[in-house]
């Protein structure tokens, strides 16, 4: 199985269109190694022919285009078999519009995130009109195959995070997915919004070879320290990556193969090649995710 970060950046990007944070300055005017990124994505492959979106990102069309796997090998064919759709925040559904020229879409979501994205945002009503979408329920726990021995499984990731618009029900806002090679029996967690690494999510990391996971900000009060927003981390539902009690320090000691940070907020350091808070992961055996990476599961 293959796994492709199409996009390892956060909401907005890197840099981000109106930040003039220290990491989006030295991105534009390569003062210091970084390198741009776009929102984030991924796909999955068993035989690296038939691809599966986890989320679509609103940069979807050109992480398409930087990928040669998924790219049309005849007149309107695409390679693009499903999204999977983690909750219904734009930066990870907004790509469903760009993706409304394939006539239709298989599209894997909670009745939470469908609800949002029907009767909150309308992005789904609006997508509707152009093409047929074909929901599939995502029901938590439950191993759904997809195609040539891949099979996914969704966890239900517990959040505080408040939605703008529609359903306020608990269950089903927010997952993440496990997905498994049947044939190897290797599983790789994709898990770009997590609020707390409680049990039942520690769970689904068991026996795990990779885990893509949530590298949103370093410090919890990163966007007010720098005056880019009023809310912390946690607050937006995110657990911060450093400090006692953050990810890196759960997250490291675990006996998973590869451990890789995806969905980086523009402000967050570590994706300054030279700075401190990147050697410290680096030193915890973890990886920061760019775009364009793969992983061989």
């Amino acid at each position: 199985m293959w796994v492709r970060v199409l996009g390892s950046a956060a909401g907005g990007g890197f840099p981000q269109w109106n930040c003039g944070c220290p990491a989006c300055r030295a991105v534009r005017d390569g003062s210091r190694p970084s390198r741009p990124r776009t929102q984030s994505s991924i796909a999955v492959s068993a035989d690296y022919r038939r691809w599966f979106l986890v989320n679509a990102s609103p940069d979807i069309r050109a992480q398409i285009e930087s990928c040669p796997a998924l790219h049309p090998r005849e007149a309107r064919e695409t390679p693009l078999e499903a999204v999977l759709l983690t909750d219904a925040e734009l930066d990870h559904t907004l790509g469903l519009l760009l993706l409304r020229e394939g006539g239709s879409i298989e599209l894997h979501a909670t009745p939470a995130v469908r609800e949002t994205l029907y009767d909150g945002t309308s992005l789904l009503r609006t997508l509707s009109a152009y093409c047929a979408v074909d929901w599939r329920p995502v029901v938590d726990d439950v191993d759904v195959p997809l195609a040539d021995g891949i099979s996914y499984r969704a966890f239900d990731v517990p959040t505080t995070k408040r939605t703008r618009w529609g359903t306020e029900s608990e269950q089903g806002r927010v997952v993440g997915y496990r997905l498994t090679d049947e044939r190897s029996g290797r599983a790789a967690v994709y898990l770009p919004a997590v609020q707390e690494l409680t049990p039942a999510v520690r769970e689904q990391l068991d026996d795990c070879a990779c885990l893509l996971v949530d590298g949103t900000c370093w410090y919890d009060d990163e966007l007010v320290r720098l005056g880019a927003g009023g809310k912390t981390a946690h607050e937006m539902g995110h657990l911060p990556v450093g400090g006692p009690g953050g990810s890196l320090e759960q997250l490291a000691p675990l006996p998973i193969e590869r451990k890789i940070y995806v969905h980086i907020n523009n402000t967050n350091p570590i994706l300054l090649e030279d700075a401190p808070e990147r050697r410290i992961v680096e030193e915890h055996g973890m990886e920061v995710a760019m775009d364009g990476l793969e992983v061989r599961i």
